[in-house]
């Protein structure tokens, strides 16, 4: 296998472990992004992680203590944040990059949050708000928030509602402040790459990878194998477009016969173009 084929197959097997490992299916997207990253570059992001939870002050913490420790040593000492300017670059959904540059969106921050306070012996789990991802310390009925890319501050449940009612209109479900999959927050940093790449055409080969890393996931939409036939179609691959249209027609036809026809007609359509 080639070295792309070898991480992909790596990610497949981790995303299909009984408890798949957030840190290395972050780390293994950015060897799509970058293949010089290697495995000496996620190994060294890995120890970068652990040298970190080395320094959260060692003793008993009740979950307010947790996010105060995480807040003053992620966001003050060592500047962990966020800035508008990151929802515009690759690099600040990639976990390696974020760890270097400090700088990243509010997901793969509190990535970093995580698996710091993971390794450091925290309760700790990812909070899936809409349009906004931050972090909890604690039981669930104990729970203390806070906002890694407003460098780890602390949040209220009001604020966690205000979020919400910013990006989608609507009142907070306490059902948003579970804790969020793994492999859900892996799908959520997908998204997050194909959107950056869909707003730029001429990325559309990111675009395609972050697709095919989504499709190894045991659990994902079927829609997205309509979305890679579409960025195929677009970068010129109208042979392998429309076989992923036909295969999404097979997909659909038993719910929606008309939209498998249309998918199908699409297929043709595609085929058509490479004479």
């Amino acid at each position: 296998m080639t070295g792309m084929e070898d991480w992909r197959s790596q990610f497949a097997q981790e995303a299909r472990e009984e408890r798949p490992d957030l840190a290395l299916l972050c780390l293994l997207i950015g060897t799509e992004a970058e293949p010089e990253l290697g495995q000496a570059g996620m190994d060294a992001a890995e120890i970068e992680l652990d040298r970190l939870a080395g320094l959260v002050p060692y003793g008993p913490k009740d979950p307010v203590a947790w996010a105060r420790a995480l807040e003053k040593l992620l966001g003050e000492q060592y500047g962990f944040g966020g800035t508008p300017a990151e929802y515009g670059r690759l690099d600040s959904s990639l976990l390696h990059q974020v760890l270097r540059r400090r700088r990243g969106l509010p997901i793969t921050l509190s990535v970093v949050w995580m698996e710091v306070a993971r390794r450091a012996g925290a309760p700790v789990y990812g909070v899936a708000l809409p349009g906004h991802f931050v972090v909890g310390f604690g039981d669930p009925g104990e729970r203390v928030l806070a906002d890694p890319f407003a460098g780890g501050r602390p949040m209220t449940g009001a604020d966690a509602g205000l979020l919400v009612a910013g990006a989608t209109g609507e009142r907070l479900d306490p059902s948003l402040l579970l804790p969020a999959d793994t492999l859900d927050i892996v799908l959520r940093v997908l998204n997050n790459i194909r959107a950056w790449a869909v707003a730029r055409p001429e990325h559309s080969a990111v675009a395609l990878w972050a697709l095919d890393l989504a499709l190894l996931l045991p659990s994902h939409p079927a829609k997205l194998r309509y979305e890679r036939a579409r960025v195929l179609i677009q970068r010129g691959e109208f042979r392998a477009g429309a076989g992923e249209l036909e295969a999404y027609a097979d997909v659909v036809e038993p719910v929606d016969r008309a939209a498998a026809e249309e998918l199908r007609q699409q297929a043709m359509a595609a085929r058509s173009r490479l004479n």
